[in-house]
């Protein structure tokens, strides 16, 4: 077009532009003007092209309303003018229309804030801001004013911002300083609404997930992690939901922000107000879940556990003003600041330890942020007190992790070692001042092993890699010249030495064929005072057994002794340990092991609790049972030893000893089937005298569990083997079924009866079968 065309139309558009609603009239002829283009282009097959003309068009429309016409006199009045048409754009109800409109309002928007970022924040970002800011804990509205009940925000304006700031700020997804700046302040009442969401049907969960996920991932690591504190509420850093506002289910689906009413009753008001943390600190989990590739979970846990550190160091040096007399009110207010501070810190890590602990560290730098935090931790505080099992046992957890990662759990690079060796201060401060020795031994040998890039690796290494992976003893640390590991740093019980510390220290044998002193090693590593070095033992001592190794069958006996010293341990992950090793060696050399099973069995040791030896004879009854299962049809040898036994525990004085008895009598008949014989008679008298006068309901029901298992191992046999007692044991299922008061005891019965029943059906009409047939006549 001619020139004088040009600027005659820019001005009649600009005249147009600035009159009421004058944006949309110009915007909705603009692109209608271009819309026969965009139809062109789609029927001749053009789609791609078509979406990005469209795209390209809405940008153009956006820039040119972003740019004051010279005929405006002032930038302030046109901005004035303007920008409230510019914000209308985005709730355009014509749904053709309405994604083009957006689009060029997300764009105007933010050419805008380039442009002029005073302006647009004066007149743009604040006013489509306003009602979460109104509802902020900064927001200077006196709300004292108001009565209780009454409407701050309505729904429809609240669900309305929210759609509108996800287009601005999301979909338009420009990460400038104005934009995250204009945001942040609502956060807080974001991320309130977002976990009143959760707890609730709402449409507002997803794009209000949305808008805290866009924020967390375009800004700087320091700003994020200063928010998520702050949403936290460790930290001021985000203003919240005012405490005198609430918000409340509204009746399509959003929410509503209405002033509190005031609660009279104290017990009620701190209930709610535990039940909101809770609510905010697994709402922050959940929004942790979904940053854990991009490694923001992990740099806030770490975050998370230095405050656990500074917490207790400030818990240490305050003094406690309740207790100290003089204490002034002030003090008492800050000490109980503090106290809630701490546990808010407690709440937070083991709700990030159940959440996101599996993929939480995502590089080496993480994961020596966190041994960091774990060391520095046990430095300033060693353990002692009530809870020092727990934190002996973090402690033990982050340098198996070490040894771990310095043995090929991780393929280390130079910029690797170079990152570790910030945790040698830590590591030579907590082998001189810990009290616990083997820990000193240990941090001592991390320390050699860092500082030489595994060149020099201890034997302690490859226990506490071990004791956390599973893995083979001295197999975690490898030499420069692919040379064996070193051996145990164990060493002699009466010394308590490390071998093997120094560089030309000899290499032990392979793990797959140990020497007699690394046996001797292992015996002692099983009865380590820490749980993982402990189990790791035992389960190597478990696998020789398993590999028939000459030097533990010679000392088998001594091997079945520290296996049942373990089995008493409190520590599942041990007790497991020495439950496996037992089955297994007794397994092999059943004609040997079985008989001191029994005895242990029928005869608990002395000198011990009720409850205590109760609980050893569970254990020793699943060693038991596994080595049933593992001798297959070859437990009929020992079935009357066995029966004999549990017959005994189930008559027992304690219930849950009965039950266990019961249990595993059950599923040794099962085995047996057809091989139980005479002895069934006693079976079936002791289970039928339980089943109707045992006070217990759950032996009971462990009784009739046993009649299920004997009629599920006979099957198609049961008429032969139970012909004297089946009858017997049919009037004590439908007694059960008719008189028991226990659910679960009735449900077993019925199974029982089922398998009766089905059993009987087979015998008495035997599927019929086709045969085919072919005689030759002569």
């Amino acid at each position: 077009a001619p020139g004088w065309l040009r600027r005659l139309c820019g001005h009649l558009l600009s005249e147009r532009l600035l009159r009421p609603s004058g944006v949309q009239a110009v915007v909705r002829g603009v692109l209608e003007a271009t819309d026969g283009e965009i139809s062109a282009a789609v029927v001749g097959g053009a789609g791609d092209e078509a979406a990005a003309l469209d795209w390209r068009k809405c940008d153009a429309v956006g820039k040119i309303l972003a740019a004051c016409p010279q005929q405006c006199l002032s930038l302030e009045d046109y901005y004035r003018q303007v920008c409230p048409q510019i914000l209308d754009l985005l709730h355009v109800q014509d749904k053709v229309a309405a994604r083009q409109f957006q689009r060029v309002a997300s764009t105007t928007v933010l050419s805008m804030a380039r442009e002029q970022p005073q302006l647009a924040e004066r007149h743009l970002l604040q006013p489509l801001l306003a009602p979460l800011r109104r509802c902020s804990e900064a927001a200077e509205l006196a709300l004292e004013d108001l009565t209780a009940g009454a409407m701050l925000v309505p729904e429809a304006e609240l669900g309305s911002c929210v759609e509108d700031v996800l287009k601005v700020y999301v979909v338009g997804n420009d990460s400038s300083s104005l934009l995250l700046g204009s945001l942040q302040p609502v956060l807080g009442v974001v991320f309130s609404l977002y976990s009143f969401a959760r707890q609730n049907v709402s449409y507002l969960r997803s794009p209000c997930q949305d808008i805290l996920l866009w924020f967390l991932e375009k800004a700087e690591r320091e700003q994020a992690l200063a928010v998520l504190e702050g949403l936290a509420g460790l930290s001021s850093h985000v203003p919240t939901l005012h405490p005198q506002c609430q918000l409340r289910v509204g009746s399509e689906g959003g929410a509503a922000v209405v002033v509190q009413e005031t609660i009279s009753d104290e017990d009620e008001a701190l209930y709610q107000k535990i039940s909101l943390e809770q609510c905010h600190v697994e709402s922050l989990v959940e929004l942790l879940s979904h940053c854990q590739k991009s490694g923001l979970a992990g740099d806030f846990f770490i975050h998370c556990l230095k405050e656990l550190t500074q917490v207790a160091a400030e818990d240490e040096e305050a003094p406690n003003p309740a207790v100290e007399p003089g204490g002034s009110l002030l003090e008492l207010e800050q000490d109980q600041a503090r106290q809630g501070r701490k546990l808010l810190v407690l709440q937070l890590v083991a709700a990030l330890c159940q959440g996101v602990s599996d993929t939480v560290f995502t590089d080496i730098v993480q994961v020596q942020q966190f041994l960091a935090a774990v060391l520095q931790r046990a430095c300033a505080h060693p353990a002692r007190g009530p809870g020092a099992a727990a934190e002996a046992q973090t402690l033990a957890m982050a340098m198996g992790l070490v040894a771990a990662v310095l043995g090929g759990a991780v393929q280390l690079k130079s910029s690797d070692f170079a990152v570790l060796k910030r945790l040698v201060p830590l590591l030579e401060e907590l082998s001189r001042t810990y009290p616990e020795p083997l820990t000193q031994e240990l941090a001592s040998d991390l320390r050699i092993a860092i500082l030489t890039h595994g060149a020099c690796s201890p034997g302690t290494l490859g226990t506490a890699a071990q004791g956390l992976l599973g893995r083979e003893p001295g197999t975690a640390a490898r030499s420069p010249a692919g040379s064996a590991p070193s051996p145990s740093a164990h060493g002699d019980s009466s010394t308590g030495q490390s071998r093997g510390r120094g560089p030309g220290a000899s290499p032990a044998p392979r793990a797959d064929s140990p020497a007699p002193g690394g046996l001797q090693e292992l015996l002692v590593s099983a009865c380590d005072p820490q749980p993982p070095g402990r189990a790791a033992a035992l389960r190597r001592l478990a696998s020789l057994v398993t590999q028939r190794d000459p030097e533990a069958i010679r000392l088998q006996e001594k091997l079945l002794q520290v296996f049942l010293e373990n089995v008493q341990h409190e520590d599942a992950f041990v007790y497991l340990s020495a439950i496996q090793g037992v089955a297994l060696l007794s397994s092999e050399y059943p004609e040997r092991i079985l008989p001191v099973l029994l005895a242990q069995y029928e005869r608990p040791a002395q000198g011990k609790e009720d409850t205590m030896a109760a609980v050893t004879r569970m254990k020793l009854g699943e060693v038991l049972m596994r080595v049933t299962r593992a001798l297959g049809d070859m437990v009929f040898r020992h079935r009357e030893p066995l029966i004999r036994a549990f017959l005994r525990g189930a008559r027992d004085p304690d219930a849950a000893l009965r039950a266990s008895s019961l249990s595993n009598l059950g599923e040794l008949c099962q085995h047996l089937g057809f091989q139980l014989g005479s002895i069934i008679q006693e079976v079936t008298c002791c289970v039928t005298a339980i089943a109707r006068t045992d006070p217990e309901a759950e032996v009971r029901r462990a009784a009739v569990h046993v009649v299920v298992l004997l009629l599920r191992g006979l099957s198609e046999k049961v008429t032969e083997v139970l012909r004297d007692v089946l009858r017997d044991l049919y009037r004590l299922l439908k007694h059960v079924a008719t008189a028991e008061r226990d659910a679960a005891t009735v449900l077993h019965a019925q199974l029982a009866l089922e398998e009766l029943d089905s059993a009987m059906r087979r015998v008495l009409f035997p599927p019929q079968t086709l045969e085919k047939k072919i005689v030759v006549l002569p």
